[in-house]
């Protein structure tokens, strides 16, 4: 199979029936990374060693039996706005250029719980604040199609990693296209979900003391290879957990 086109689904059933291991999967999308982000600048704060070592726990859990989530073994990337710990979350502006969070965001705990393996950040507009992905800290981010063009914003750097196969997935926030502008721009799929669907907690800058309109309108959601992906995905993230009093207490249907 070519893994780093693979969508989310394959790759994760792949790695459940041992075609491939976590490892291999993880070494791939390292190969696609360091082939081609030099061009689009999509992927930052790369967690080479540390994704390397959740890897090999994943396949030696595996070969102990223990029975695998829906993204067990499966790479994954994060905008650079969830907090993330041992990985810094800068939101691209430079007073936050050395920010890393003591614990993992909700989200991040869900995807983590489930299997995943953390690779990296994906890059961003400043402040989560543009159309496009361009910032003080990482520069900007080129759309994969053509280098000259933008990859969209705030969620630039993940539609493009996607859109590259440097990554099979990753979890944007929205608040005014900023998930689907950039996968529409790079021809990837994209979810805004309904608000209060999924946690806000530990996503970053902290929007509780933002005005409630933009409290209400500000979305995490997913990016990926297909429509099927981004269904497995929203399932993990989504539902109440008792981080975010906002969220309905309503349970996610498949």
């Amino acid at each position: 199979m070519d893994i780093v086109f693979s969508s989310t689904v394959d790759l994760a059933a792949a790695i459940a029936k041992r075609k491939i291991s976590a490892v291999e999967a993880l070494d791939a999308y390292l190969a696609q990374i360091d082939a081609h982000n030099h061009a689009v600048n999509a992927v930052i704060s790369l967690d080479r060693e540390g994704a390397r070592e959740r890897a090999k726990k994943a396949d030696a859990a595996q070969a102990r039996g223990a029975a695998p989530g829906p993204l067990h073994g499966v790479p994954f990337t994060l905008k650079d706005m969830h907090e993330t710990s041992g990985i810094r979350t800068t939101v691209g502006f430079p007073p936050f250029a050395d920010y890393v969070a003591k614990q993992d965001s909700p989200v991040v705990i869900r995807l983590k719980a489930a299997g995943g393996v953390l690779m990296a950040k994906t890059n961003v507009a400043a402040m989560l604040s543009d159309w496009q992905s361009n910032n003080p800290l990482f520069g900007r981010t080129n759309n994969p199609w053509n280098l000259q063009r933008t990859a969209g914003g705030s969620s630039g750097g993940a539609a493009a990693a996607i859109c590259l196969g440097m990554t099979p997935f990753d979890v944007g926030t929205d608040m005014q296209d900023s998930i689907r502008l950039p996968a529409a721009f790079c021809g990837v799929y994209g979810l805004k979900p309904t608000e209060h669907r999924v946690s806000l907690a530990g996503a970053f800058p902290d929007p509780g003391g933002a005005a409630r309109s933009v409290r209400l309108m500000s979305c995490l959601g997913p990016l990926a290879r297909s429509v099927q992906d981004l269904a497995l995905i929203y399932q993990i993230i989504a539902g109440p957990d008792g981080s975010d009093t906002d969220l309905a207490p309503v349970p996610v249907q498949d």
